[in-house]
C-alpha cells in the first residue's frame, strides 16, 4: 500500500483517495466514545451555527463540540470523551463541531472516502483500509493551523502499521507525556488525554459517507474474526 501522511487543513484539502482525518485531542476520541455510548451515527459539521440550526429542527439531536477547546453555549457536551462516557447515547444522532477534526473532515472534499482516525480506534481502521492501494493520513494539529504531538504520533502510527510494520505504539504514547503541562484547564481535564490515549480500546470503524448534503460516521466493526471484511457494530444495549 502506498501511504503518505500529510498536515492540517491544507492536507486535508488537497488530500484525495482514501483518507483518515486524524483528531486525537480531542475530536474522534470523543465521537468513537459517542458511539460507544450508543448514538448511531455522527454528523460532522464545520458550523456551530448549523448545528444548532439542526437541533432547532429536530431537538432530539445530541450536539458536542467546542470553540478554541471550550463548549459552545446551546450545546450538550464540549468535546470531552470524559464526559461522554458517563451519558447513555442509545439511538441518538450526534451533530459534532470542533475546531480541527470536522474542518478537516469538511475541507476533503477532494477524498473518495474519509475515515476519522484516533488512537482508540486504530487497529479498527487499519483493518478497514487493508486492501486498498493507498491512504492518506491527515494529522489536523491545533485549529487545523499547527501540529501537535499527539495527531503526528498517531498519523505515523497508522502510516506504520498500513505499511505492515508494528512500530512501538507504548513509547510513542509515553512520549506525549514527557512534558505534561500540570495546568489543565476546567475544559480539558486530563482524564480527556487519557482516555485519548488508550491504543485500541474500541474494535470499530467509523467511516463517513456523504448523504443528503451531510457528512455522516457510522460505525463499522472490525474485529479479528473479519478477516478483513466488516460486521455491523452494535452498540451497548
Amino acid at each position: 500500500m502506498n501511504v503518505r501522511v500529510a498536515r492540517l487543513l491544507e492536507g486535508a484539502r488537497s488530500a484525495t483517495g482514501r483518507v483518515v482525518i486524524v483528531d486525537v485531542f480531542r475530536a474522534f476520541t470523543t465521537a468513537a466514545f459517542c458511539v460507544a455510548a450508543g448514538a448511531r451515527e455522527i454528523v460532522l459539521v464545520g458550523d456551530h451555527e448549523h448545528a444548532l440550526a439542526m437541533k432547532r429542527e429536530d431537538p432530539s439531536l445530541f450536539l458536542t463540540g467546542e470553540i478554541d477547546g471550550r463548549p459552545i453555549p446551546g450545546f450538550d457536551a464540549g468535546n470531552s470523551p470524559t464526559v461522554i462516557e458517563r451519558l447513555d447515547l442509545r439511538g441518538r444522532r450526534v451533530v459534532q463541531r470542533t475546531s480541527s477534526g470536522t474542518q478537516g473532515v469538511v475541507a476533503a472534499s477532494g477524498a473518495r472516502e474519509i475515515l476519522l482516525g484516533s488512537f482508540v480506534v486504530a487497529e479498527a481502521t487499519v483493518r478497514y483500509l487493508r486492501g486498498a492501494e493507498e491512504a492518506t493520513i491527515v494529522a489536523m494539529g491545533e485549529g487545523g493551523t499547527k501540529p501537535s504531538d499527539e495527531d503526528e504520533a498517531c498519523a505515523e502510527y497508522l502510516a506504520s502499521r498500513l505499511a505492515g510494520r508494528s512500530p512501538d505504539v507504548a513509547a510513542a504514547v509515553a512520549k506525549l507525556w514527557e512534558h505534561e503541562d500540570p495546568n489543565w484547564p476546567a475544559w480539558f481535564p486530563r482524564r480527556d488525554a487519557e482516555l485519548a490515549c488508550e491504543v485500541d480500546r474500541f474494535d470499530f470503524a467509523l467511516p463517513v459517507v456523504r448523504e443528503d448534503g451531510l457528512l455522516v460516521a457510522r460505525p463499522v466493526r472490525m474485529s479479528p474474526a473479519t478477516a478483513g471484511g466488516v460486521e455491523p457494530y452494535q452498540p451497548r444495549s
